[in-house]
């Protein structure tokens, strides 16, 4: 049995047949295709029901990327450089996040996931990044010269995600203009050019791994290793589970 795997979704409105506006639950297909390659079902995430029900059904949780967090959400005020910003969809994911911690259950959280976690336990962020070295203004560039941009990552030697990639520096592409500045309860074993937060995992037997940059849209084969790492522990979540019930 292929784990069942939770992606979290982002209600976008988008132009259709039926109106210049429609309310759409939307997601890259590549967190499908990756959670597929590497032996997991994937199953996307309205925002409806409650943490606990929801999670009674998955293995595994996987927080994708989307637009900003409200700043209200870490106890920040707006300074008019987040957009996109819900407070009842980070409410949302911040439970979700929150219950899954509770059951051990895997997470990785990936860009905007890596924040939500962060928050989730006490965490901050910056609001833009403004001109931090190796972290272009992506504003006016070409979808393919943004795809193209690699920065590095100085992973710490004994944390879980440099033993996934066998490699304690790593480049990653650069898709976000916000950043964790405070982990608050998770561990930080990753930072960037200029000294950004990249890369943070949990403790206390959680199995939970939160990356800035967005894997899934990487085609270096080794990107691959994290999401086999995701679905081979969330496969031992459900035999685990299994016992129990």
């Amino acid at each position: 049995m292929r784990p069942r795997i939770g992606i979290t979704a982002w209600l976008r409105a988008l132009p259709t047949y039926l109106g210049r506006e429609t309310q759409l639950y939307t997601l890259g297909s590549e967190y499908v295709e990756r959670v597929l390659a590497a032996g997991g079902l994937p199953l996307l995430l309205p925002h409806v029901g409650n943490a606990e029900e929801v999670l009674d059904l998955l293995d595994g949780l996987l927080l994708s990327g989307g637009d900003d967090l409200h700043p209200e959400s870490y106890g920040d005020r707006h300074d008019g450089t987040s957009t996109g910003v819900s407070r009842d969809v980070d409410d949302w994911e911040i439970a979700l996040v929150r219950t899954a911690a509770a059951r051990r259950m895997p997470t990785l959280g990936i860009c905007r996931g890596m924040q939500v976690m962060a928050v989730a336990f006490g965490g901050r962020l910056t609001q833009d990044l403004g001109d931090v070295e190796g972290h272009p203004h992506l504003s006016g560039m070409e979808p393919e010269a943004i795809l193209a941009l690699r920065h590095q990552v100085a992973l710490e030697p004994a944390c879980t995600i440099a033993a996934i990639y066998g490699e304690t520096t790593h480049f990653v592409n650069t898709i976000h203009h916000q950043a964790v500045v405070e982990a608050g309860e998770l561990r930080v074993v990753g930072y960037g050019s200029g000294g950004v937060i990249e890369a943070i995992e949990a403790d206390n037997n959680w199995p939970a791994l939160g990356v800035q940059w967005h894997p899934e849209k990487m085609h270096e084969p080794q990107e691959e290793r994290l999401f086999e790492y995701f679905i081979a522990a969330s496969k031992q979540y459900a035999k685990d589970k299994s016992l129990f019930t």
